[in-house]
């Protein structure tokens, strides 16, 4: 950082620190060029004079604002104290363990078991990008398996770091999350077999040390085996340098493998009694280190756990104990006591108990095992010599041979884990996951931390020349030139170990010598390098040692033991002894050629670090070194044919303290993995990178005017930054992006801040200021009055003495009495005149009013009968025109109704004809058959017999009939006379109407008289004005609310009828408009009245009328005001003359209202007669339908040729009995209909009479509001009363007239219809065809062979949007249940069991063929729903019957109780619910995160920060991305379509609040691992989404489907994102106000919360703590993420079906015309 970046004081900078490595100080006096010191400020307070080189000043701190993202190439200063300092506060404050660096994910270990790692989380990853979500290790798994899906090649994870940092458990999660996301659709279970790997190899290969209890001691490449749609298909493994040490010695404080304690730990168990083992403390290879337990570890329910993920693999019960003996054959050996004997000799006793446990396990000869434990042979040229060894020696022997036989055993079992994930198929692609152990330096450092930091060496340079190569193709496809960065290359450092005559190839050399050690070896290492290379030191203190300068640190080796581990060797008797052993697993382990256990052939090679010894002989077996390497490089050329992933685990501290940050070991980390190096790397080019549309966005604030006013967001930013930043070298355009040096991003954000801050100070000034005036002028108010009172007080205390008190008291009593004597006297002879003058002026105003009140008494008779008598011509003339009109319509519709019937008419005689015509052919073939009549006189015989007692019987039935028939007739008269009756009943009400009429005007004369009775009651009214005046608007607010309910009432149930709803309303419109004129009319006039009369009593009219002197004499002593008085008056008078009509009017408004009840009842009436008659004409054309079908049938005349002539004359008997029984029956409903409606006029006529009784009180009412009014008030409400009077009046009769027609019209129609019923009987008799009662009794009658046509026709074939246009809903179901009622009407239980089956397998094969089309799945739905219902409906059940009517009763089923069809149909109804569910949740989804998360609709609300390497999706310019519409848009779509398809409502209701669920949950989830979305403004965003889907639920009249609670979780988020986090009274609010949230998710979204601005705070791990603490009691779920895939429990109410099943008709489109209605 240069100097002109710090040109002045507080800017703030890191300086070192020895404890916290980096310290942040604030720049106190600005610095200058030369200066020597820097004076700073620490965050504590102290005052420091730093000293500075002028080369290189501290480096400058990141601005508030950017602290804590998600990747640290967001920061604007790209150094080590900003990277440390981001991942503390990352993982102190927000508890965030995952944080990018580039391509880089540092996970840091937080010795804790945190919820982010469950199902629901994978879920939440799987199928996004990597910069939308927060850090994770599923991120970069999902980054791995999407990049092999899209580019079809194979990817590399290498997860490195220390001991303890967390490599095993990152690594085992990328696989769990590869394992859940490409489950295979097999049954073979390879996920699962994946995963079970992992408890095997920690188990066999993990073991406690000081700095993690489950440290892996080796490395591991697992890759994983993808078929082409990329599903797991297998996996292999392989090993990496086991710490074979690790057998026979342990540290202080740490363990052997895990295996050997939970061996021991279940020791006690039968199954292991024979291995005769004892507690982990009885052995010498698991007691060493002091530790055998581990806290909070049960190694015995591990050691089940292992025995289970061994029986997943396939290994079964014999090879598990088989390697369970060769572990404790382990153990013992480690017991196996030797003896000194002599200085240069050892022995083994034969009856030692665990050499004879130990050869007894392994099945070998313990003497020679005792023997060549002490002894080693040595074979020369010319002899063998057997040599004893020392104590040592053979202690070193036996320990070698336990490394060796666990060495195998470790290769056999990963050997058997490949073998268990082979797959017989190709391979398409895999991902690799490398879980190797990280660089590490130790106080005694050895050949393992050798070797480890080699692998590393050549995997840091494996990911430095990755990281280059990104970055210059970042470059090339920006268009931007480049030029080669300064990087550390680590080539020299390989080359050192692994060069020709490098470390390992002396080290190899050595070992090839029979008289190497490590001393000479080490002499060669001086010798070639020491002063020759300058990455090899020899350290000043020690000749056993050599330093190696690697890319991390410098290291420091002991050569002690390098030889011997390298060499790896076992005395060759001993491995003749183990290679005799009968027990096979052993004899194996050290065959010349090893014979595989279970032999298999697969693609796979199973490749191990460790291959078996091919051959005895020295010159040929490979060293340690020498394998590794080669491994190594097999592993390099992997790694490089792949796309490789990096996560660096990171170990906070080494007291494994959960979330304690150590920055000292943290910077120690970053250094040796890598991280700074790719921070170095980035900050020496453009580190920062924006696109141009989150450029746009952020910084727009910084834009002119005129430069927004440019299209092209491109060139505006161009513009801008050539505006702010005047070195263009600080920046680049790319194609699409804007490429930063260090710090200008953090430039740009304080000329941000800086604008913001300036606008706030400019708000703030003015809302002070505005606040300051108003203060001052109160201020100067009150300062004013206390002056005037003070300065008053003070001049009255100067001028007042005793004296002059005194004298003003005794003036003013002078005064006083002097001025009352005075007044007094001029006020009596005032008064004098004046009751003189009021005397005279009141007689001469009083007789004068009197002549005028006569005068207007006499002119208002005049009027009155004037107005009536043009009143009732106007009414003429209107009821005139309005019954032109009426005729006109009425003849329009009578003359359709006429085209109607003509038409069926004509039908009827096309019917008839071809009746006439089979007739015809009949009688041809009855000439025919009677020449045969001659032949068959013999049988003619009998037959006349037979016709004889026939004929005998029909005389005995139609004397019956003729009886019925008298019967009818005398009915028929009687009621003719009732009818009779009923229409003199309805003319008297007619003249009682017109009475009524006659009263009225008389009332109105008689109110006219009342008019003088409430001139006295005036005064009083003048009193209670000021109170009324208050009631006068309440009461018109009433009068509105009485003219909206006339108008309700006139309106109510008209709507349910089809062609009186026209007429009706045609007639209202046009009447509607004549009242309207009228009104007009009607109010100039009134206005004309009022002014004559105001004018008639102004003020100038009574002067004129008073004489000169008059005047003269009325202003001298106030005779004018006694004028003005007799003008009010006057005015009072035409006021009650006002009111007196107003009543009247108002008490006729009340009267029509109960008018317009009455109508509305008989509307109603009237259209239930309308419905009976449309029942009766559809029962006519039901019976002329039947008989027509009867006329084709004919009998067979060959069989009744003797009896034809007989059947001929009773045919005719029926005939005409069957035309009286018809007449008599139509004519008996008829009647029937006519006294209904009778009844109904007397109802309503004492319904008048109610109306009467309440027009009465309502009258009172009038009276009392009418009191209220005054001025001209008055005369406008009188003009609207009118006005609405003369509108009621002429609506209301024109509407009595037309029901009075329409009452005559259906006596037309009765008529007409009875005509019709004449002509029909006729036809039936010149048909000749017998007629049987026969009706529709809703089934469908079919043959079981058309089942597999009904099938395909009405359900495999049927599209749903053919059916639901126009037809009832369900209407598929209703057929199937008709011919399911058929079948049961047959007694046929074969027959109804094969259709019901037949047609469950239907909607199952249509549902399972459309299983992803929503359309289908809610029609089937929706016709399953129905066909329950009808099951249900119909089953006779009385629980099922309430609803029903009686005709639906009659179609109950009779034989059969099909309840376990119904529970078929109800689990399989349930199954396509939740398809159903599914793939609506499926459609939405992804529109959920983009339209509730992401997309940003409110003015100013935008939260786009820096995002660094990862970018997010949604900062590309992208048209087509879902927005909130988008999602309103496709919940219609579901809405409409589910309406369209009939789905009950509840049914639909359940449906959207699973919808709702779905979206609140995802959209809370994504909230949840999104911490650049935790902000105010974005939580003021998600308010405003959930606004918009409450209104959706309103438009859609859902609230009661409960779908808005279902969002509560998701508002409280919202609400907790926005309300204030700082002190104790909020963190109460939070913990009162969010019931919704658990105790996790509140936290984690307080810890995510992320300022956007430097004016926004962040949340203090104080007010964490404290919150949480508050939410201890809670006892909710400890999971964060909502379970996206649950499901509400679905129920199906019973909802009968309101259709009749024999009105039911077959469209002819469904193609089912092989049915038949029954």
């Amino acid at each position: 950082i240069l100097v002109k970046e710090m040109p002045s004081q507080y800017n703030r900078v890191w300086i070192p620190d020895n404890e916290e490595v980096w310290q942040s100080a604030e720049i106190t006096k600005n610095y200058k060029a030369g200066d020597p010191f820097l004076h700073v400020q620490l965050e504590d307070g102290t005052e420091l004079n730093y000293p500075v080189d002028p080369a290189a000043l501290p480096p400058l701190r990141n601005p508030d604002i950017l602290v804590g993202e998600n990747d640290l190439t967001a920061l604007s200063y790209l150094h080590e104290p900003a990277v440390l300092h981001n991942l503390k506060v990352r993982f102190v404050e927000s508890r965030l363990i995952y944080t990018y660096s580039g391509i880089i994910l540092v996970a840091i270990n937080p010795y804790k078991q945190l919820p982010i790692y469950g199902d629901a989380i994978i879920h939440a990853y799987s199928g996004q990008n990597m910069g939308d979500m927060d850090p994770h290790i599923f991120a970069v798994a999902e980054e791995a398996y999407k990049q092999m899906a899209r580019n079809n090649k194979n990817q590399s994870i290498i997860v490195s770091g220390e001991s303890g940092a967390g490599k095993t458990v990152s690594a085992r999660y990328t696989m769990r999350y590869f394992a859940t996301v490409s489950k295979s659709s097999s049954n073979a279970h390879v996920e699962n077999k994946v995963l079970a790997s992992n408890p095997i190899t920690e188990a066999v290969g993990n073991a406690k040390t000081t700095r993690n209890d489950n440290s892996s001691r080796f490395g591991k490449y697992t890759e994983i085996s993808f078929d082409q749609s990329y599903q797991i298909i297998g996996a292999n493994m392989r090993t990496y340098l086991l710490e074979k040490s690790r057998v026979v010695f342990q540290s202080e404080n740490e363990r052997n493998y895990h295996i050997f304690y939970q061996l021991c730990a279940s020791a006690t168990q039968p199954e292991y009694k024979h291995l005769k083992l004892g507690s982990a403390e009885e052995f010498n290879y698991t007691r060493m280190g002091g530790s055998t337990v581990i806290e909070g570890v049960d190694d015995r329910a591990n050691m089940v756990e292992t025995q289970k993920t061994f029986a997943l693999l396939g290994l079964k019960g014999d090879f598990q104990m088989d390697v369970f003996k060769m572990l404790a054959a382990i153990l013992h050996l480690g017991n196996v006591e030797i003896t000194a004997v002599g200085d240069e000799r050892s022995s083994i006793s034969l009856k030692d108990k665990h050499l004879n446990i130990f050869c007894e396990l392994l099945d070998l000869n313990s003497d020679k095992m005792a023997q060549w434990l002490c002894h080693r042979k040595i074979i020369t040229t010319s002899e063998t010599v057997i040599k004893p060894m020392t104590r040592p020696q053979a202690v070193n022997a036996r320990d070698a041979l336990a490394k060796k036989i666990y060495s195998h055993l470790f290769d056999l079992i990963v050997e058997r884990i490949n073998q268990a994930l082979q797959f017989p198929g190709k391979q398409h692609t895999f991902i690799g996951v490398l879980d190797i152990y990280g660089f590490e330096t130790f106080d005694v450092n050895s050949f393992e931390q050798f070797c480890i930091n080699y692998a590393n060496e050549k995997l840091q340079q494996q990911f430095n020349l990755h990281v280059f190569k990104l970055e210059q193709e970042e470059y090339m496809k920006e268009d931007i030139p480049w030029t080669l960065i300064d990087f550390y290359d680590n080539q020299r450092v390989i080359d050192l170990i692994e060069a020709k005559m490098g470390i390992l190839e002396l080290l190899d050399e050595e070992c090839l010598l029979p008289h190497g050690t490590d001393e000479n070896w080490l002499q060669k290492l001086y010798n070639n390098f020491v002063n020759k290379n300058a990455l090899f030191e020899k350290p000043r203190m020690s000749n056993t040692s050599f330093i190696i300068q690697h890319f991390a640190d410098k290291v420091e080796y002991k050569c002690e033991g390098f030889l011997e581990k390298n060499r790896d060797t076992v005395h060759e008797v001993l491995i003749e002894i183990l290679k005799d052993s009968k027990f096979h697993l052993c004899a194996n382990f050290f065959q010349d050629s090893p014979v595989s256990i279970s032999p298999f052939s697969s693609s796979i090679n199973i490749k191990s670090a460790r291959p078996v010894l091919k051959s005895p002989n020295k010159q040929l077996r490979m060293t340690v070194g020498s394998k590794f390497r080669n491994s190594l490089s097999l592993l390099m050329v992997t790694l490089n044919a792949t796309t490789p992933h990096y996560v660096r685990c990171i170990k906070p501290n080494d007291e494994k303290l959960p979330f304690e940050f150590d920055s000292k070991r943290v910077a120690q980390q970053l250094r040796a993995c890598g991280v700074l190096e790719t921070i170095r790397i980035s900050a020496q080019s453009y580190p920062s990178r924006w696109t141009y549309l989150e450029f746009f966005s952020r910084y727009s604030i910084l834009m002119t005017q005129q430069e927004l006013s440019i299209n092209d967001k491109k060139q505006i930013c161009k513009i801008v930054l050539q505006r702010l930043i005047q070195d263009h070298n600080q920046y680049q355009f790319g194609r699409t992006k804007i490429f930063f040096r260090a710090g200008q991003v953090a430039y740009l954000e304080k000329l941000r801040s800086d604008k913001l801050r300036h606008a706030c100070i400019v708000i703030q000034k003015s809302v002070r200021g505005w606040l300051q005036r108003k203060k001052f002028l109160c201020i100067k108010q009150a300062a004013l009055i206390i002056q005037q009172y003070f300065r008053g007080q003070r001049t009255v205390r100067q001028a007042v003495t005793a004296r002059a008190l005194k004298e003003t008291w005794a003036a003013i009593i002078i005064q006083k009495y002097c001025r009352g004597y005075l007044v007094r006297r001029l006020w009596e002879l005032m008064h004098v005149a004046a009751v003189i003058i009021q005397a005279y002026t009141r007689g001469f105003l009083a007789r004068r009013k009197y002549r005028k009140m006569l005068k207007e008494h006499k002119a208002v008779i005049l009027q009155k009968y004037a107005r009536a008598w043009l009143a009732r011509r106007r009414f003429q003339n209107i009821r005139r025109f309005v019954l032109n009109i009426q005729l006109s319509y009425r003849v329009q519709q009578l003359q359709k109704k006429m085209e109607e019937k003509s038409k069926e008419n004509h039908g009827l005689l096309e019917r008839l004809t071809s009746l006439a015509s089979t007739h015809m052919s009949d009688m041809d073939t009855i000439q025919k058959l009677e020449l045969d009549l001659e032949k068959l006189t013999a049988q003619k015989r009998a037959c006349e017999e037979k016709g004889k007692k026939d004929k005998e019987d029909s005389e005995q039935k139609i004397l019956k009939l003729e009886n019925q028939n008298k019967e009818l007739q005398e009915q028929k008269k009687a009621l003719e006379i009732k009818l009779q009756e009923k229409t003199e009943e309805m003319k008297g009400m007619v003249m009682t109407r017109s009475f009524k009429g006659k009263n009225f005007q008389n009332q109105k004369q008689d109110f006219e008289k009342e008019i003088e009775l409430l001139k006295a009651e005036i005064k009083i009214l003048k009193e209670e004005k000021s109170q009324l005046q208050n009631q006068i608007q309440q009461e018109i607010v009433i009068q509105d609310g009485l003219k909206i309910e006339v108008g309700q009432l006139a309106k109510q149930k008209i709507p349910e009828f089809q062609k009186e709803i026209q007429l009706l309303q045609t007639q209202k419109l046009d009447v509607e408009k004549q009242a309207q004129s009228q009104k007009r009319e009607l109010r100039e006039k009134m206005s004309e009245v009022t002014k004559q009369l105001l004018e008639s009593y102004d003020f100038e009219d009574v002067r004129s009328r008073l004489s000169t002197e008059d005047l003269e004499h009325l202003n001298e002593d106030g005779e004018l005001w006694f004028a003005y008085e007799g003008l009010k008056k006057a005015t009072r008078v035409m006021e009650s003359h006002f009111q007196s009509q107003k009543e009247i009017y108002e008490k006729e408004i009340e009267g029509l209202n109960f008018k317009v009840e009455h109508l509305s009842q008989d509307i109603n009436h009237l259209q239930k007669l309308f419905r009976e008659e449309n029942d009766i004409n559809d029962g006519i054309r039901l019976e002329v339908s039947r008989l027509t079908s009867e006329n084709l049938v004919i009998p067979d005349l060959k069989q009744q040729v003797s009896e034809l002539e007989n059947q001929k004359l009773d045919l005719e008997n029926r005939l005409q009995e069957q035309a009286v029984k018809l007449k008599g029956n139509m004519s008996h409903r008829l009647h029937y209909e006519l006294e209904g409606e009778r009844t109904q006029r007397r109802n309503n006529e004492a319904q008048n009479e109610v109306n009467i009784e309440e027009k009465e009180r309502l009258k009172v009412k009038t009276q009392e509001t009418e009191g209220m009014s005054n001025g001209l008030m008055q005369d406008e409400t009188q003009d609207e009363v009118q006005s609405k009077i003369k509108q009621e009046t002429t609506r209301l009769t024109v509407e009595n007239m037309d029901l009075e027609e329409k009452l005559d019209m259906k006596d037309r129609i009765i008529k007409k219809l009875e005509d019709q019923i004449k002509t029909l009987t006729k036809s039936i008799e010149k048909a000749h065809v017998p007629t049987s009662s026969k009706e529709y009794i809703g089934m469908m009658e079919y043959k079981k062979e058309d089942e597999e046509r009904i099938i395909q026709s009405l359900i495999l074939d049927l599209k749903p949007r053919g059916v639901v246009v126009n037809m009832i809903p369900g209407l598929p179901a209703h057929i199937l249940f008709m011919c399911v009622r058929y079948a049961d009407y047959l007694n046929d239980a074969d027959m109804l069991k094969s259709f019901m089956n037949v047609t469950i397998d239907g909607i199952k094969q249509v549902v399972k063929e459309h299983s992803e089309e929503f359309e289908m799945l809610s029609f089937w739905l929706s016709n399953t729903y129905y066909f329950l219902n009808c099951l249900k409906q119909y089953s006779g059940e009385e629980e099922f019957m309430k609803c029903n009517t009686p005709r639906q009763n009659k179609n109950c089923l009779k034989h059969f109780d099909l309840s376990e069809y119904r529970q078929i149909l109800s689990d399989l109804a349930i199954r396509i619910y939740y398809q159903f569910i599914v793939v609506m949740e499926n459609s939405i989804q992804p529109m959920i995160v983009p339209g509730m998360l992401e997309y940003e609709s409110l003015q100013g609300i935008s939260g786009l920060k820096p995002t660094g390497f990862r970018k997010r999706s949604s900062s590309i310019d992208d048209t087509d991305t879902y927005t909130m519409t988008s999602i309103l848009q496709q919940l219609s779509y579901f809405y409409s379509t589910m309406c369209q398809n009939g789905l009950d409502s509840e049914l639909l209701k359940q449906a959207v609040k699973q919808l709702f669920f779905l979206i609140g949950a995802v959209t809370l989830n994504s909230l949840f691992l999104r911490k650049d979305m935790c902000s105010c403004r974005k939580g003021m965003q998600i308010r405003c989404n959930i606004s918009y889907l409450e209104e959706w639920l309103k438009d859609k009249n859902l609230q009661s489907s409960n779908a808005k609670e279902t969002l509560e979780p998701l508002s409280q988020a919202a609400w907790l994102l926005q309300v204030k986090k700082i002190t104790d009274d909020d963190a109460k609010e939070i913990c009162e106000h969010c019931t919704s949230l658990s105790t996790v998710q509140i936290v984690k979204i307080l810890n995510s919360y992320t300022p956007i601005d430097d004016f926004e705070k962040r949340v203090t791990p104080s007010f964490v703590r404290k919150v949480q603490a508050m939410l201890n009691n809670r006892e909710d779920a400890p999971q964060l993420m909502l379970d996206t895939k649950y499901l509400f429990q679905v129920t199906f109410p019973f909802t009968p079906s309101p259709h009749a099943l024999e009105l039911i008709q077959v469209p002819s489109s469904f193609r089912l015309g092989f049915l038949t209605r029954v």
